[in-house]
């Protein structure tokens, strides 16, 4: 896959074809744009890097801050001030947004710093990205997993100059700058520098080695040189009194010279800073020490095959594929493998073992991403498992939210006890290195945290869905409590797992009135419970829960207008009262698709997800519907084209029509072969694949699940699929468990 990947799908608003039959009948007021970025990236790194323009949300790019439809442009074309380190990637408004570490080649003076220029000739793929900015300097980028070099490639000049910005962080937009609270830096020796920043209550290092031989180095202040000096040292920085601080390096550049400059991280001080860089380049096979030789290509190589390990877990059959497919689902595997964040060791309480941050949000990825994590690196996940943990000892809740901050994020509005959905998964694996006795203490605590009391004393929380999510913790953390033999905390966890019922309305089969978060009643009232035969009841039975699926989906409706830029209330009122399919554009609609299934019409699943493979999803960098969400959106794409659909929580596959003829998973417990037969890839307005058969190891499969322990046992499931819906799947019916 690594050849097809494009890191600038998603980097720019959305710019689909007009979507055909089901599909122009949704309708999506979120963000229409990926929110991606095309910067050096290591897979689940510390460490990216990235030109910044101080765009939304990522500092790259030419957009502004927006919450519905098209976004606004603050920047007529593609450009760059310098080149930062640390990037969301594809989320939208979490008000915080790194962008540290400022590195700027000029050839111009110190007080043109911050000035934007132009970029041509962009290139980027896996763990590389490259631009020329108009002055001339050709900009490449690569990273290790604690680590980034830079490469400058400069034309004759007498005063070229590489200039470090550390009092720069976030974006420029309202509400959305960064700055460090205090901050050191110290020349050590000629081309060798470190210092550190305390951000977001977080203390980042930084040791930085150039490869500039000849070139003068300096510290400064308010773009002024500080010559001599050989530290500069700010115990509290005001706010409204900052003024940029950082180094520099000058000299004669020859043309066509390149001078690297290397750069480790760290948030246990500047000596790990400077081993983790050390070790970075040593795996990379590359020397250092200033002036050890170039390791630029080195550590891109060592990067390229990370990145190539990683994709080749998920290999697929091209035939039939398009050009544009095979990009598209290289793409959507790439932005799947960014984040969370993972930096083993850099933990800032202190302690060892695992650490990760960028976990925004557990509502964009415990869907989708965080199982296919599960799937393909089950350890790396019994790793975030232990973080969320420590987070939880650290902060008093586990997170709904975690970024390279003090504090967990507070998306207090969003939901609620996520963590135990992720938690429930890795149980029903027995993935060893996780204490689960501890873990039943932080899961029993958090449900009667925040929301959880108003459940608790009164049957229900506002926002409604919240009641969902604390109904479904409960359950999960049954499930482990059962497991590990604590039958009293299990039956407490039991008594409160039904409480669900209560959010629904018998009379309309829909949420009772509430506020939502993104969203409406509509959004909402499909997802996948743990009791989906008395969910189905409470709407009226089968026939019933049927009607307003096809309602929600827009099965029979004519097209709609998509809301463009700066859309009016008028406009979204309209939008929002069609109680619409927001496809794949909102976060809550993702497992939407697959309740079909528990009404035993998973031809209408097929329907929808080859519509949405079909429709929403393209090349360039408008090939996105809306934001990717660390990854969320982009791991949909993947299970969808594989036929597969992991219920979160349950332990479990949902079986459909893949988009591609085999696809192969390289899981720990053994490949996983899909093979079809009959398939037809899904294009605009072309016909369905429906599953006909399943066959399972060579045995006929009848149901539409596979549960987990099954699925892990499996080596091969081929798929028979026809043009037309069978009677596959109308008998059988998905587990519900009673609550």
């Amino acid at each position: 896959m690594f050849e097809h990947v494009d890191p600038f799908i998603g980097t720019g608003a959305t710019d689909l074809p007009p979507p055909q039959g089901l599909a122009a009948a949704w309708w999506w007021p979120k963000p229409q744009v990926g929110n991606t970025h095309p910067g050096a990236t290591y897979p689940f790194g510390m460490v990216s890097a990235c030109a910044y323009s101080g765009g939304y949300p990522t500092g790259y790019g030419r957009y502004d801050f927006n919450t519905e439809g098209v976004p606004h442009t603050i920047h007529d074309r593609q450009v760059a001030s310098g080149f930062t380190h640390f990037q969301q990637s594809g989320t939208g408004a979490i008000r915080k947004y790194y962008n540290y570490f400022r590195v700027t080649p000029m050839l111009h003076p110190i007080d043109e710093l911050g000035r934007v220029w132009p970029l041509h000739d962009e290139v980027a793929s896996p763990g590389y990205y490259a631009a020329t900015l108009a002055t001339g300097v050709r900009s490449e980028l690569t990273v290790g997993p604690k680590s980034a070099v830079h490469r400058y490639t400069f034309p004759a000049h007498e005063q070229a100059r590489i200039v470090l910005d550390a009092s720069i962080g976030g974006l420029p937009t309202p509400r959305s700058r960064t700055v460090p609270l205090r901050a050191f830096l110290a020349l050590v020796r000629p081309g060798v520098a470190q210092g550190e920043i305390v951000v977001e209550g977080v203390p980042l290092a930084v040791h930085i080695e150039i490869d500039a031989p000849g070139w003068r180095q300096s510290l400064w202040y308010d773009r002024r040189l500080m010559p001599g000096g050989t530290r500069l040292d700010f115990d509290y920085i005001r706010p409204t009194t900052l003024r940029p601080f950082g180094l520099i390096w000058m000299g004669r550049a020859k043309a066509e010279q390149s001078v690297e400059i290397r750069l480790g991280f760290s948030l246990r001080g500047i000596e790990r800073a400077e081993a983790n860089l050390h070790a970075d380049l040593a795996e990379a096979g590359a020397p250092a020490g200033t002036h050890g030789g170039p390791a630029f290509d080195l550590r891109r190589e060592a990067t390229r095959t990370a990145w190539r390990e990683h994709l080749d877990l998920i290999r697929v059959d091209e035939t039939g594929l398009t050009p544009e497919r095979k990009t598209t689902l290289a793409t959507a595997a790439y932005h799947s493998f960014i984040k969370p964040s993972f930096a083993p060791e850099e933990s800032p309480w202190g302690t060892d073992g695992p650490y990760a941050f960028d976990i925004c949000t557990m509502w964009d990825i415990y869907r989708t991403q965080l199982p296919l994590l599960n799937t393909l690196q089950p350890s790396r996940s019994a790793d975030l498992a232990t973080v969320l943990m420590a987070i939880c000892e650290q902060e008093g809740n586990l997170p709904i939210g975690y970024r390279m901050a003090k504090g967990a994020d507070r998306f207090s509005r969003q939901a609620s006890a996520l963590a135990h959905t992720f938690l429930a998964d890795l149980w029903a694996r027995r993935e060893p290195g996780i204490d689960w006795d501890w873990a039943l203490v932080h899961l029993d605590a958090d449900l009667r945290r925040t929301y959880g009391e108003d459940y608790l004393a009164h049957g229900i929380a506002h926002p409604v869905t919240h009641t969902l999510d604390l109904a479904f913790a409960y359950h999960c953390t049954e499930q482990i409590a059962r497991g590990v033999g604590d039958d009293t905390l299990a039956d407490q966890m039991h008594a409160h797992s039904g409480g669900w019922r209560a959010a629904f309305d018998p009379a309309t089969g829909l949420l009772v009135d509430s506020t939502f978060y993104e969203g409406g009643r509509w959004n909402y009232s499909f997802r996948l419970l743990h009791d989906m035969a008395t969910r189905i009841e409470l709407a009226g039975g089968q026939e019933r829960f049927v009607g307003l699926l096809d309602r929600f989906f827009g099965v029979g409706a004519p097209p709609v207008r998509q809301p463009g830029i700066h859309p009016s209330k008028e406009e979204l009122a309209a939008g929002y009262a069609l109680g619409r399919f927001e496809g794949l554009n909102n976060e809550p609609d993702l497992d939407a698709p697959w309740a079909y299934h528990y009404a035993g019409r998973p031809e209408r699943t097929a329907q929808i997800v080859h519509a949405a493979i079909a429709n929403q999803f393209g090349v360039g960098r408008g090939g996105l519907p809306g934001n990717d969400d660390s990854g969320g959106l982009s791991a949909w794409y993947v299970w969808a084209t594989l036929g597969l659909f992991p219920v979160a929580g349950q332990d479990g596959f949902l079986l459909g029509p893949p988009a591609v003829a085999q696809a192969e998973l390289a899981r720990p417990e053994g490949d996983l072969l899909i093979t079809t037969e009959g398939l037809r890839v899904p294009e605009p307005g072309g016909p369905v694949s429906y599953v006909r058969s399943v066959q399972v190891d060579g045995r006929e499969h009848a149901g539409t699940w596979l549960p987990g322990r099954a699925a892990r046992r499996a080596q091969h499931i081929h798929l028979e699929l026809g043009d037309e819906p069978s009677s596959w799947g109308r008998r059988t019916r998905p587990p519900s468990h009673s609550s």
